[in-house]
């Protein structure tokens, strides 16, 4: 059994337009270009640091795809920890769960975040200070980050830890707050951009046609240093 295997957790998806995972679809900083040439793992840079990929998602009803048992998020952050060699992947579970229904989970989303609501997570990383680098993945919800992520970066001691975003939406885009958002709330963290946001449906429905530009983009943080 693979390291990443160890830590895995079930649960919860992505979603999409009006919801870009429950809720409006956020076009404020287009993801990096990146061209979908093939690249080798990312194995070399990474000797020596422990990668985490940490993620919230969504099953069920989701926007452009209909009902799905598997997330958006969820696999691309799959992709991303095959890409890396002995990253471990851990899944962010909320206690209550969202709605399955598209249009109730994003009313769901949108009260939550007009309270700042900081929903109870039933997943822990007993390990955290083992890891140096930090993929943080997640759908877009109403323009932001969903409030289960805001519970787990201020859950855990980020101090001295790089992270780097990822997310699905109703397009290829970031929400164009991570480098103000994410060091706010998991304070001590270094955020490392580019980040990676790319579109739900062709996540979902296009799978192994992602996994190209998703080398290119973890090499090119090879190349940064970051890896």
């Amino acid at each position: 059994m693979k390291r990443r295997d160890f830590i895995r957790l079930t649960g919860i998806g992505t979603l999409g337009l009006l919801f870009s995972g429950c809720g409006i679809f956020s076009d404020k900083a287009a993801s990096p270009a990146v061209a979908a040439e093939n690249a080798g793992p990312v194995a070399e840079g990474v000797k020596g640091k422990k990668i985490l990929v940490a993620f919230f998602s969504r099953k069920g009803d989701n926007y452009e795809v209909g009902y799905i048992e598997k997330g958006n998020t969820h696999i691309l952050a799959d992709i991303i920890a095959e890409e890396i060699p002995d990253a471990d992947v851990f899944e962010i579970k909320t206690v209550k769960e969202y709605a399955t229904d598209y249009r109730a989970c994003t009313e769901e989303a949108k009260a939550e975040k007009a309270q700042d609501a900081r929903p109870q997570l039933a997943t822990k990383i007993t390990n955290f200070q083992d890891y140096d680098i930090v993929f943080l993945g997640y759908p877009i919800w109403w323009s932001d980050l969903p409030m289960p992520v805001y519970t787990f970066m201020e859950s855990y001691d980020w101090q001295g830890k790089t992270v780097i975003p990822f997310c699905t939406s109703a397009g290829d885009v970031m929400t164009g707050l991570e480098d103000r958002v994410i060091p706010r709330y998991a304070k001590g963290a270094q955020v490392k951009l580019p980040g990676l946001g790319l579109s739900g449906k062709r996540v979902q429905q296009e799978t192994e046609s992602v996994r190209p530009q998703v080398k290119t983009w973890l090499n090119e943080l090879r190349n940064m240093g970051v890896l």
